[in-house]
């Protein structure tokens, strides 16, 4: 159904990049794959169930944030805005914030085209007065916006605390990289899950339903069906926990014997208890975020957080030029 208010704009990287990535992950020392690739259409579809599991608290406390407050971002930031959404995937939290700041364009970003497509499709359809423009890309790289109206003022939207999948080091970048998207003066409305007790962020990333799990290993059925790999799946099991050291939580794919993952020419071998790292998580203090986004060319303007103090959204005002 076409729908006179939707784009959709296909810049997904070529399955020669999920190639190359991986191959290089696998060459280094120690062994990583980034977390952008978990999200092909099945693995954004499990992401989508841990938000509904007891024990992930980050969606439901995000998603409260935003119902509690959505007025008073609005305020802030103003109305009538390009709202850009970074790693959009579904459309769980982006409808309270589309009610709250009523923009006059909708931009999601996600690196998952057919989960992108459906989710902005719907939002075209139930928000006839908005402009939906979605870009399948890899929006943690540099490419072109799709055009906006020329007077119209940016917002970015970064939910789900995507931001602790970064090191502190590409979170500088990432967040330099938005600034010069929504221009002096743009905004950007950022989800930061905040530092809390070692149980509570370990029983998050470790459901007994088994669905983080899952996910995680999706990686694995991924590139069995997009690389040909060779490889048994059987062989590796998920582990995360909190490094309390480093302030994130780390997920692995451990091989629980020896095995090897062979893709083309190349062969990698594992002993027992040797993986792949798959996933960062960083948790932040408040205070601690702010610096961060202060290196970055970003002021802040104004933080919430729940009453428990487990998650926060940042409103920060970009300062610099591009």
């Amino acid at each position: 159904m076409q729908l006179p208010n939707f784009e959709f704009h296909d810049l997904k990287p070529a399955v020669a990049d999920f190639r190359r990535e991986v191959v290089a992950g696998l060459k280094a020392s120690p062994r990583r794959i980034a977390p952008k690739f978990f999200y092909d259409a099945a693995g954004s579809k499990l992401f989508d169930q841990i938000t509904q599991l007891e024990a992930y608290y980050p969606t439901r406390t995000e998603i409260a944030l935003l119902k509690a407050h959505g007025q008073a971002m609005g305020d802030l930031v103003g109305r009538g805005s390009a709202l850009i959404e970074l790693g959009s995937g579904s459309d769980l939290k982006i409808r309270t914030v589309l009610d709250a700041l009523a923009p006059a364009e909708y931009l999601p970003l996600d690196i998952s085209g057919s989960h992108l497509r459906d989710a902005a499709m719907g939002i075209a359809r139930d928000y006839p007065d908005i402009q939906v423009r979605a870009t399948c890309v890899d929006y943690t790289r540099q490419f072109d916006l799709p055009r906006m109206g020329a007077d119209v003022h940016r917002l970015a939207f970064y939910p789900g605390s995507s931001i602790g999948n970064f090191e502190p080091g590409q979170v500088m970048e990432l967040l330099g990289w938005i600034a010069h998207m929504v221009g002096v003066g743009g905004r950007l409305l950022v989800g930061v899950d905040l530092k809390k007790d070692e149980a509570t962020l370990n029983a998050a990333y470790n459901d007994p339903e088994g669905v983080t799990a899952a996910f995680n290993q999706n990686l694995l059925v991924r590139m069995q069906r997009e690389l040909g790999a060779e490889l048994a799946l059987s062989a590796f099991d998920h582990r995360a926990f909190y490094n309390e050291a480093r302030g994130r939580i780390e997920m692995h794919l451990l091989a629980n014997r020896p095995t090897q993952i062979v893709i083309d020419n190349d062969c990698f071998a594992f002993e027992t208890g040797e993986g792949i790292h798959t996933e960062c998580s960083y948790k932040y203090s408040v205070d601690e975020f702010i610096s961060l986004a202060a290196l970055s060319g970003f002021a802040s303007e104004r933080v919430w957080c729940d009453d428990r103090q487990r998650f926060s959204v940042h409103c920060l005002r970009a300062n610099v030029r591009g």
